[in-house]
């Protein structure tokens, strides 16, 4: 007994959230490789970022949320290689769509904490000099010198992303205590 229409209006409103997380991830990242630049160039290159982006991920995030509907009107056709590939993708699908969501989650944890990282000049320095000193450790150091300040930077960002949460929560916890004694 799931309410269908509360169902897909929550799973509206996380994706609403996720995308504006991700543009301003985009932006941020964005106006930091052009911050040196003139004011008409830096709105110029967000235009062009912002119709990039626009036309290129979040058209392919349609295709991807319409793949099952594909599967499907595969899978109906009377060719029966037509419809092997259309049950194909159907069995796929599920498990696409929640591999993508957690790797999509890890990147915002790991794109947002480098751009925290980035504008904190101790944590940045600390992760550059933790990364150049695994460069020295033997049979390894090549892999861990170029892995550790991505893993550094997506834990700096769940950590960031835990902060964030407990005071969004106890903010909504304050809020509604508050307005109910106000009833």
């Amino acid at each position: 007994s799931v309410d269908m229409v509360a169902f897909e209006k929550k799973k509206i409103s996380g994706a609403v959230r996720t995308d504006f997380i991700l543009s301003a991830e985009i932006i941020a990242i964005t106006l930091g490789t052009v911050a040196a630049a003139s004011f008409s160039q830096q709105v110029m290159v967000l235009v062009g970022i912002a119709i990039l982006m626009t036309i290129g991920v979040y058209g392919l995030v349609a295709a991807i949320v319409k793949l099952d509907d594909l599967g499907l009107a595969l899978s109906k056709r009377a060719s029966g290689v037509a419809s092997a590939i259309g049950r194909g993708i159907l069995s796929v699908a599920p498990w696409l769509m929640k591999s993508l969501s957690v790797i999509g989650t890890a990147a915002m944890f790991m794109v947002g904490g480098g751009i925290l990282t980035h504008g904190i000049r101790a944590v940045h320095h600390f992760i550059e000099n933790s990364a150049h000193e695994a460069l020295g450790l033997p049979y390894i150091g090549a892999v861990l010198g170029g892995l550790l300040p991505t893993l550094l930077d997506a834990a700096f960002g769940i950590i960031a992303g835990g902060v964030v949460l407990a005071l969004v929560t106890l903010g909504g916890r304050l809020f509604k205590r508050g307005s109910g004694a106000a009833a």
